[in-house]
């Protein structure tokens, strides 16, 4: 019983521990943000001069299968305010069903226009969207590559806005813009991703940025020196975070990501539980294989301390998602030792002191959601409730997450898992009947159903041992895992 109760304090301990420094890492990206922002000196959006000279650009649309949201994006890029003949549009178009057919009717529409715009077809779908992109780009005339994914929608200034940045410093290989949202109030799982992604670009990245650290291109709404993309080897398909892969090399080469926070590209949110799995399988697991990939080279570099510390944790943040698993699982053990046992009272009280790091996250997602809202006490009100969802959510889709990660970590291949688009952005429309949604419950829902009546347990012995150290925890386990679980079911219904 001994060596079983060390193991399960070590492994808590251990797990609470990386929380714990990961947490610090963020909040220490919260002080470099508030310090820029206080002395002024996040990026403006350029002042574009007379004589300025347009580059050409070119702008990639990698697609597959948007049959709902493709026209939008089209339309939307095709009206961007840049020079006709500085303006290249590539529809890469790898669609197998009515898409090709959309596309083929609204590039000829847009071409009628005097718009160079043309739908690119490859011979074989191989290397998914990095695959895609790399051969549009063998064949694109700008010297900067713009890229939107097929759920955005950006504004006619997203150009002026971000391509004359490229010209103060021949270094910068990205300009990356912060992402907006266009159906943020349409339901509480939509309001608590824009709550995530915020507290991502306006404290992560900006911080990260004004710290002089790694970050990322993510992915979309972000431009590329086409000379950056070739001298960092070009976009791979080994890794399902082609984006964070190719950021990473072309950083380690020298290159610097320039990012502008006050640059807006409006997109949608996933609005379905299922869609929301699909795109954090591919997140985190992409995630999981670039560290994999490209941290012993980051660690092997002449970077500073501090850059490699981030850059560290940065390319492990997925992993967090197997630590909670852990702190998880072995809270409610936790709870019988703390009861029944005698003689682990220095650890378990070492162990609540990295309690802490659940704070910190607290404090680095109350600087991105006040951001967006005035007044101190009107801010609180909404930040509590919407910050005890998060959690309970984050922690409920933390099973999932910790499968995509361990899977990345062991090489497991997987195909590249498109997140359905629904073109929703009322609350009256849904996505019953769309063609995409994957009409079927996976058996670790299952699993999720089951962990909530775990943790309910856990709230059980803490009324038993009278021992309330771990509720707040297992309130927002039981809650998480339940909702997770409901909404996936609910949602597969309603398809």
């Amino acid at each position: 019983m001994y060596w079983l109760e060390l193991i399960i304090l070590t492994l808590y301990t251990g797990a609470l521990s990386f929380i714990f420094v990961y947490s610090i890492s963020q909040l220490n990206l919260v002080y470099k943000y508030r310090k820029a922002k206080r002395k002024n000196l996040l990026p403006q959006i350029p002042e574009i001069p007379a004589d300025y000279e347009h580059p050409i650009v070119t702008i990639q649309l990698p697609v597959y299968n948007e049959l709902y949201v493709v026209e939008r994006l089209i339309d939307a890029v095709a009206s961007i305010d840049w020079p006709k003949d500085k303006l290249e549009i590539q529809v890469l178009d790898d669609s197998n069903d009515e898409t090709v057919d959309l596309i083929a009717a609204k590039v000829a529409e847009w071409q009628a226009k005097g718009i160079d715009i043309t739908q690119v077809r490859r011979p074989e779908r191989k290397g998914f969207k990095a695959g895609a992109l790399q051969y549009g780009m063998k064949i694109a005339k700008g010297e900067f590559i713009a890229i939107f994914d097929a759920d955005f929608v950006p504004e006619e200034d997203f150009l002026k806005n971000t391509v004359p940045h490229f010209a103060h410093d021949e270094k910068i290989g990205v300009v990356q813009s912060r992402w907006g949202h266009i159906n943020e109030n349409y339901s509480m799982l939509t309001k608590l991703q824009a709550f995530g992604l915020n507290t991502h670009f306006f404290v992560e990245q900006n911080g990260r940025s004004s710290g002089g650290h790694f970050l990322n291109f993510n992915g979309t709404a972000g431009v590329w020196r086409k000379s950056c993309i070739n001298d960092a080897g070009g976009w791979k398909a080994d890794t399902l975070t082609e984006d964070l892969d190719l950021s990473y090399r072309a950083q380690l080469k020298g290159w610097q990501i320039f990012y502008v926070s006050n640059t807006v590209a409006p997109a949608e949110l996933p609005a379905a539980m299922g869609a929301i799995k699909s795109q954090q399988y591919r997140w985190t697991k992409g995630a999981a294989e670039t560290s994999k990939k490209l941290l012993p080279q980051v660690l092997r570099s002449n970077l500073s301390f501090g850059t490699k510390f981030h850059a560290a944790f940065h390319l492990l943040n997925s992993a967090i998602f197997i630590c909670i698993v852990v702190t998880a699982m072995l809270s409610v053990p936790v709870l019988f030792i703390r009861n029944l046992s005698t003689g682990w009272h220095t650890l378990l009280n070492i162990s609540s002191i990295f309690l802490l790091g659940y704070i910190f996250l607290i404090i680095f997602y109350w600087n991105g959601f006040k951001e967006k809202r005035e007044g101190f006490w009107k801010t609180l009100k909404e930040f509590v409730p919407q910050m005890f969802m998060l959690l309970s959510v984050f922690l409920g889709l933390s099973i999932h997450n910790a499968v995509a990660v361990f899977e990345g970590w062991i090489g497991k291949k997987t195909p590249f898992v498109r997140t359905p688009k629904f073109n929703i952005t009322s609350k009256k429309e849904g996505w019953k009947g769309n063609k995409y949604f994957v009409k079927k419950i996976n058996p670790l829902t299952v699993v999720e159903g089951l962990l909530s009546l775990y943790f309910m347990a856990g709230l059980g012995l803490a009324f038993y041992f009278q021992d309330f150290a771990l509720l707040p925890f297992h309130i927002l386990l039981s809650l998480g895992f339940l909702l997770v679980f409901y909404y996936t079911v609910q949602h597969t219904r309603n398809a």
